[in-house]
């Protein structure tokens, strides 16, 4: 064999012992683990599909070391249940309505503001900039650490009873809400009794109508089978929801860097692709609602007019508790993306 030959040989071996070598020594620093990622909504769900994205780039980066074990449906439990254990470190991961968060730091109120965003590229603006980062940072002091904003998209309102066509047909409808004090006022402020429940339990008060309807975006409503229970849904658009995606600090703060940077990279790419995913959802969601015999109903812009008015001493309140301060950084912060 020619001398160039052995020389180019020798020097492949050697980049390849390096490369060996580094990948080695970067995988030295992760450890062996398993995380429970909780969440409330079914397996199939854009909240799942994200989850099941973040899992994979988890075992891809970390060479398979770091598994990312998904607990679908509420099956640890509801939100304030799960959040409770992400401090405990007893479970590591969660995804959540970041609205409920205001019962750690009062400004997340703000994000369930109703009729605060018209579409998900403000609020991706608002969540991935300043004001979504400093909200997150507060967390810190709660045991929590964010990783970034998914999207649940725009809550409508569904009902057993009749078709809403005016802001007034919800007075006096018993009304599933998620367990926080905003949405208990929003509704109450519409005429109806709003009733909080954890996630896990509504299906079941649907089904022995214990309780009338509930609201959620259609995604939801579709992948929870809610048109088996529920007849009638109206398009009321009232509140979208940025998801908040934490992990537990215990865990976090127990990470060599090299794992905080696996579980940040998977944080980035799985943001991106269930935003999409989460999105592409929503627009043929009604659609199969619809085919599943739920009578389809919207509000014409006089009632929608009627029904923003009747929210409006909750925003005032809310306005008051979460700061002003903070709420005019807010309104800021979505005004330059509107102009």
């Amino acid at each position: 064999m020619k001398r160039d030959s052995i020389r180019k040989l020798a020097m492949l071996a050697t980049v390849a012992a390096a490369a060996a070598f580094a990948t080695g020594s970067a995988f030295a620093q992760v450890k062996e683990r398993t995380l429970k990622f909780a969440f409330q909504n079914q397996t199939g769900h854009p909240q799942a599909q994200g989850a099941q994205k973040f899992a994979d780039v988890v075992a891809a980066k970390s060479g398979g070391k770091i598994t990312v074990k998904l607990f679908a449906g509420g099956s640890l439990g509801g939100d304030l249940q799960t959040v409770s254990a992400l401090q405990g470190g007893t479970v590591e991961i969660t995804v959540l309505n970041a609205g409920i968060l205001s019962a750690q730091v009062k400004e997340f109120a703000a994000y369930d503001f109703p009729f605060l965003f018209n579409n998900g590229k403000e609020a991706d603006a608002v969540t991935d900039g300043p004001f979504g980062q400093r909200l997150m940072a507060k967390l810190e002091e709660k045991g929590l650490h964010g990783l970034g904003y998914w999207d649940l998209g725009f809550r409508n309102l569904t009902n057993s009873k009749r078709p809403i066509v005016k802001a007034d047909d919800i007075a006096g409808l018993k009304i599933r809400v998620i367990q926080s004090p905003i949405y208990i006022d929003l509704f109450s402020a519409l005429g109806a009794n709003a009733t909080p429940l954890p996630f896990p339990e509504l299906y079941p008060a649907l089904d022995q109508k214990a309780v009338d309807g509930q609201e959620n975006p259609n995604t939801t409503i579709l992948s929870s089978k809610f048109a088996e229970v529920q007849k009638y849904i109206t398009q009321t658009r009232h509140i979208y929801n940025p998801q908040a995606l934490l992990i537990s600090k215990k865990t976090w703060d127990g990470m060599s860097a090299e794992e905080k940077k696996i579980i940040s990279e998977a944080a980035t790419e799985s943001t991106a692709f269930q935003r999409q995913a989460s999105r592409g959802a929503a627009d043929s969601a009604l659609d199969a609602l619809k085919k599943a015999g739920m009578t389809v109903s919207e509000l014409p812009p006089d009632e929608m007019a009627k029904l923003r008015a009747k929210v409006k001493p909750v925003i005032d309140k809310y306005s008051a508790s979460v700061g002003e301060a903070t709420v005019k950084e807010l309104m800021a912060e979505i005004e330059k993306v509107r102009k």
